[in-house]
């Protein structure tokens, strides 16, 4: 009774997993149910998301994140100084611990400093950029979001490959958002952060999940094979905190075992199949990143990869596809509930902003793909 509950739970509040689970379900219609039905499923990408979340979770939970965030905001004295810090924490903790951690971990830490300060108005142009900042940030690791991972594994790309194909995107990124910085004033501030408890006590817990994360990456990389990653973290995290399973992404999961069986399904129709591939052939780039303003950008790589081998494209598109409409990325979602639930917030404004600056940074860097 309380599995069902939970499953209800995760159904309500997660949209995508339910388009997932319903286009699952009509394409059994099509094609009827069988033991081929495993051989959709990648494996391989569950257990290492599965991996990741767990031990992300683990850090977030000894409080190291927040830690370092305020000791480097110690050392601002103005709005603009402490606007680039949360820009900078964002884009590059979101390459290591995903753009979905990276929000949860940093937008209420900002929500918490906006108050103290006083500084609200700036409020929705810092978490806009903010969310941007982490959804690019993490383009430019196989680790930093869930269709990196999985295309990285789908087509085996090699590590050096993969930082070739992103960077020069990245790089720009980060000069954009750099200059973004000057919309903000340099308005003094003056604050006191809520004190933190000492790192020293969490020091067994940092070892073990910098073990943890050191595993995962060696999985990624292809060092060690992924059963084995899978073993260790799930034996290590029973040993020494079975909560922190808790904390892991299910939903997210089940969303790619959904996504698996209607790919899968498809895949078996000639009729779609063809369809398909002569929409996306030689047009990758464009249609991974139209798609993804629809479906978001993690379904649309798994979607398209098994009807192309251009996978530089394809990861291109998606990425620079989680720009643009709140949904593009799931990730950008987490920022708007976070800001929703704050005093006297605008939604509205808030959407507009949001759209604005996202379709601003998606023209700019899709101009690149043309000269690159």
């Amino acid at each position: 009774m309380n599995i069902s509950k939970k499953l209800l739970t995760i159904l309500k509040s997660d949209l995508v997993l339910i388009i997932a689970a319903t286009l699952a379900l009509l394409s059994m219609l099509f094609v009827a149910p069988s033991i081929n039905y495993i051989n959709y499923i990648d494996f391989r990408v569950l257990s290492l998301l599965f991996c990741l979340m767990a031990v992300v979770a683990g850090f977030n939970k000894t409080g190291v994140f927040l830690h370092l965030s305020r000791k480097l905001l110690n050392q601002v004295s103005h709005l603009r100084a402490l606007a680039f810090v949360l820009f900078l924490l964002c884009f590059f903790s979101s390459m290591w611990i995903t753009n979905d951690v990276a929000l949860i971990t940093f937008v209420p830490f900002t929500l918490m400093l906006l108050g103290l300060t006083g500084q609200t108005s700036s409020m929705i142009y810092i978490i806009v950029m903010e969310t941007i900042a982490a959804n690019l940030g993490s383009m430019l690791t196989p680790v930093g979001n869930p269709q990196n991972l999985y295309l990285y594994s789908y087509y085996n790309i090699s590590f050096g490959e993969f930082i070739i194909t992103v960077l020069p995107f990245t790089v720009i990124s980060l000069l954009v958002l750099g200059l973004s910085v000057l919309a903000i004033k340099k308005e003094p501030l003056s604050f006191e952060l809520p004190a933190t408890d000492d790192l020293s006590s969490q020091s067994r817990g940092i070892a073990i999940y910098t073990f943890l994360f050191v595993v995962c990456i060696m999985s990624v990389l292809h060092f060690i094979d992924y059963p084995v990653a899978l073993v260790i973290v799930l034996l290590c995290n029973c040993a020494y905190d079975r909560k922190v399973l808790r904390k892991v992404d299910y939903g997210l999961l089940l969303t790619f075992v959904c996504f698996f069986l209607f790919i899968g399904n498809l895949g078996s129709l000639e009729v779609i199949k063809n369809f398909i591939s002569t929409i996306l052939i030689g047009r990758e780039l464009i249609v991974s990143t139209l798609l993804s303003q629809v479906i978001s950008n993690v379904p649309a790589a798994v979607l398209l990869s098994t009807f192309t081998s251009d996978y530089k494209s394809l990861l291109i598109g998606t990425n620079l596809g989680g720009l643009g409409t709140l949904i593009a990325s799931l990730a950008s979602l987490i920022s708007f509930k976070f800001y929703c639930k704050t005093q006297n917030a605008q939604p509205i404004k808030y959407l507009i902003t949001f759209t604005g600056i996202n379709f601003l940074f998606l023209i700019l860097l899709l101009s690149v793909t043309l000269i690159l």
